[in-house]
């Protein structure tokens, strides 16, 4: 049997942000028909190594082979025109125009008459590499009325239109259903057979499995072995993907949680949370885990009241309190320090005093601001927090450093008193030093008496950190796990549903 032609590959490559290595001396080797899975935990370094062969990220250090010619690295139009595209997990489609019009979108067929598209002609080409995929879409649909698996399936009739090689597919199921799944799964399996390359990103194991030919297991940014999938197990994979050093947990002080404080009830949103029900003491810290898109974001911005929820109730300290908004949240007692802090917590424009004293003032609701107590609580506050600031006033929290804005960000719910502190992802993007001072902040959170639910993608800040550890999958909460009695492995586990 001939061997397959090398597509691409990926020698000795070095990513490095700030102080954290992404990718440490990482190879990679992609054939003509082959489906190479990567695997890992998030942050394991599974989308830079892709970003890396699309373009979007340089390397420090490395090259980038494609079909025989060696690069430093590539521009995002390079790697498109040497036929490598990506495929990702929320669709990069215009739902207002039609899926001829997507496929065609910046390389469109011009009419005979100026300034007009051939939509009789992109209509037709369409139409003829649909039907060669056997696909059910129509060219002249909108993208806007077409299902998730639609969506993804024209992502790849565009790539295909393209002329691409090579095919990266970040989590492409995430959001399908079983049938919609299988369905992408013999699309795959007809584009191996015309000889094209694709990398596969999944924490669904089972897909792997299926579909895979290569498995490349990466952990902390760094590779773990190569392996064809008939010569690996799927115990020895998880093994590989959640081995680390122990010195890499945060030995979080033991506080003893107190009577049950706070009470969620049968929360659920349709079709993104269901009947989800647990109970939160004071002091302790309820983690939560699961994979991209279980529900957990979903779960906590339904308790903040950031999106409406169908059903379900709220109490703390026995009484139910009516959290319909983020405005009536705070007045609640609960709080959420976000995930996404420049996007949903940052006032970038503004000083470190405003960005801090916001929701103080607007829990408060004094007639007139009292700007002399207002500057002495925040420099209290970055006195205690040891925020890195030169001047408060005229300093905006956009010049701190990531660790800064974060401790920032959690100074300004401090000054609210609350009762329930929620952290979606507290260290994502912050430094080692600043995580540990992170950690310390919550646990002094515990030591007062609150309630706190912490998400974390991060396993060992979650074994870490929590008292109980809830698991999130398909948008509802399967099981509530004893800290003590966890393993990084049996997360994993219970978080694919193996």
């Amino acid at each position: 049997m001939q061997e397959q032609r090398v597509l691409a590959s990926i020698r000795s490559a070095i990513k490095i942000y700030g102080t954290h290595k992404a990718l440490n001396d990482v190879s990679f080797e992609l054939r003509e028909g082959e489906v190479h899975c990567l695997v890992g935990e998030n942050g394991a370094g599974k989308s830079t190594l892709t970003k890396l062969l699309s373009g979007a990220i340089m390397p420090e250090s490395g090259s980038i082979v494609i079909q025989g010619t060696e690069y430093k690295g590539l521009s995002p139009r390079q790697a498109i025109e040497l036929g490598v595209s990506t495929v990702y997990q929320e669709s990069e489609l215009i739902d207002s125009l039609t899926v001829a019009d997507n496929i065609f979108l910046g390389g469109e067929r011009r009419a005979a008459f100026p300034l007009m598209v051939d939509t009789r002609y992109q209509n037709e080409k369409t139409r003829a590499l649909i039907q060669s995929l056997r696909l059910n879409l129509d060219a002249d649909a909108m993208v806007e009325d077409l299902s998730s698996a639609q969506k993804q399936m024209l992502q790849i009739v565009k790539a295909l239109h393209q002329d691409a090689k090579i095919i990266i597919m970040d989590e492409p199921t995430s959001s399908l259903g079983l049938d919609e799944t299988n369905s992408l799964m013999d699309l795959i399996r007809d584009l191996k057979r015309k000889g094209i390359g694709i990398i596969y990103i999944s924490h669904y194991l089972e897909e792997i499995f299926e579909i895979g030919d290569t498995i490349t297991i990466l952990k902390d940014g760094e590779s773990m072995g190569t392996f064809p999938a008939n010569q690996i197990d799927m115990a020895t994979v998880i093994r590989r993907m959640v081995g680390r050093d122990a010195s890499l947990f945060y030995t979080k002080e033991t506080v003893e949680p107190g009577p049950v404080q706070v009470e969620l009830r049968h929360l659920s949103r349709r079709g993104v949370v269901e009947d989800v029900s647990f109970d939160v003491h004071r002091g302790e810290v309820f983690g939560i885990g699961g994979l991209v898109g279980s529900g957990r974001s979903e779960l906590v911005n339904l308790i903040f009241g950031a999106d409406k929820r169908d059903g379900g109730e709220i109490l703390i300290n026995g009484r139910a309190v009516p959290v319909t908004s983020p405005y009536s949240a705070v007045h609640a007692g609960i709080c959420l320090i976000t995930e996404d802090r420049k996007k949903l917590a940052m006032f970038a424009s503004r000083n470190i005093t405003e960005n801090i004293a916001i929701v103080h003032n607007e829990r408060d609701e004094p007639p007139v601001l009292n700007l002399a107590a207002e500057r002495r609580q925040v420099r209290e506050m970055v006195q205690r927090l040891r925020i890195a600031v030169t001047d408060q006033e005229s300093q905006t929290i956009a010049e701190l450093s990531g660790g800064n804005q974060q401790k920032a960000i959690i100074g300004r719910w401090l000054l609210s008193d609350a009762t329930l502190f929620i952290f979606d992802e507290p260290t994502k993007g912050v430094d080692v030093g600043a995580r540990a001072e992170i950690f310390g902040l919550i646990v002094g959170l515990a030591k007062n008496g609150k309630s706190i639910i912490m998400v974390s993608s991060d396993m060992p800040e979650l074994i870490s950190m929590s008292d109980r550890i809830g698991v999130m999958r398909g948008g509802r909460l399967t099981h509530v796990l004893d800290r003590r009695e966890v393993t990084e492995e049996m997360l994993i586990k219970h978080f694919i549903g193996v």
